[in-house]
């Protein structure tokens, strides 16, 4: 009989544990919440976000000085790291909450080897025809590169090997008929420095980003050359990383976290898209990026940020099997495990759909 006993409570206690791991999340939805929709946390949480300033980190600024992290009681901390190898094993371990990401072979060998974060949401695309991660010519060349097979034979700058700048190298590569060797493939891991090299011509050409892009054109020192979603027009440049425990033990907070965060994404893209509420945005942006000066935000072509978070995970797909191919991959990469949109799915129902 005690035996019996026994079992009895042990398979009460598993029950009473598998009930408290799977307690049910604060979803309920009302306008009377500060937020016009979930309630805010009963206490204020704090969520930490390593982001170095970057312009695809507009969400999280935009939602912070808007005070819709504020509406669920959330504070956030923003964090920043001097490079991903320090920055993942932190989002991994629960020291970081949030983080941003490019894909890279490291990034997915690190995965694959055991470091644990998730993929949740898009924090960076091109938009058709005006990308801000495109390639540039030197403005003394127009006249003899016209056409992406006039790469041939040329110097062609990029920034890292075996990540999403030599992806869509590749894909330009391709488009335009031609192979690496039909180039001069050349590493430069500094923008600033790749402006300077086209200017005093040991270079051609450059695959370049924005505010650079844009100051460059204007000191007439290099131009745009076509536009990068010619050839790459789902490109999946940057990430919202998300912290296991973060995504799955609490997501009464990781689900307020990104319903503030598609709002701020939100406020981007009717600013920069509609021109509503630009002046705001681009003040916001002064403060938190390096580019200071709100009259370039005016020119500039801004960082792509959807408005449901929704990625191109075929194109994350693809950039992998490219490093894969060129031996850059180490291990297996789960997509499926490393892979959750289920939060970010769930918030952008929430708020509503975009229009």
């Amino acid at each position: 009989m005690k035996k019996w006993l026994g079992m009895l409570g042990v398979l009460l206690l598993l029950a009473g544990c598998a009930e408290e791991g799977s307690m049910k999340i604060n979803d309920d939805v009302s306008k009377d919440n500060p937020s016009g929709d979930l309630a805010p946390l009963s206490k204020e949480t704090k969520v930490v976000i390593a982001e170095d300033g970057s312009a695809s980190g507009a969400g999280f600024y935009i939602a912070n000085e808007k005070g819709y992290f504020d509406d669920y009681n959330i504070e956030v901390e923003f964090a920043t790291f001097s490079n991903s190898d320090d920055m993942l094993p932190a989002l991994a371990s629960g020291d970081v909450d949030i983080a941003g990401g490019i894909s890279s072979a490291s990034f997915f060998n690190a995965i694959a080897q055991g470091i644990d974060v998730k993929i949740i949401a898009d924090k960076g695309h091109n938009e058709k025809g005006k990308s801000y991660f495109t390639f540039v010519i030197g403005a003394d060349k127009q006249g003899e590169i016209k056409d992406y097979s006039d790469l041939k034979g040329k110097k062609i700058a990029v920034s890292t090997e075996h990540a999403v700048d030599d992806y869509i190298f590749h894909q330009m590569l391709e488009h335009a008929g031609l192979t690496k060797d039909d180039v001069e493939f050349v590493i430069m891991s500094d923008f600033g420095n790749m402006m300077a090299a086209i200017e005093n011509g040991s270079i051609d050409a450059a695959l370049q980003i924005e505010p650079l892009i844009t100051q460059g054109v204007a000191e007439g020192i290099h131009v745009r050359f076509g536009d990068a979603t010619d050839f790459a027009p789902e490109a999946q440049i940057a990430m919202v990383l998300g912290s296991p425990q973060f995504m799955k033990d609490e997501q009464d907070v990781s689900l307020r976290f990104m319903a503030a965060y598609l709002k701020g994404v939100r406020d981007y893209n009717d600013a920069f898209k509609k021109g509503e509420g630009k002046d705001d945005i681009i003040d916001i942006m002064t403060q938190y990026t390096a580019l200071k000066d709100a009259a370039v935000w005016e020119d500039v072509f801004v960082t792509g940020l959807d408005p449901n978070g929704k990625m191109f995970i075929d194109d994350i797909r693809d950039q992998y099997e490219m490093y894969k191919k060129n031996g850059a991959i180490r291990g297996e990469f789960n997509f499926d495990e490393a892979i959750d949109t289920s939060i970010t799915e769930k918030a952008a129902k929430i708020i509503g759909e975009y229009k």
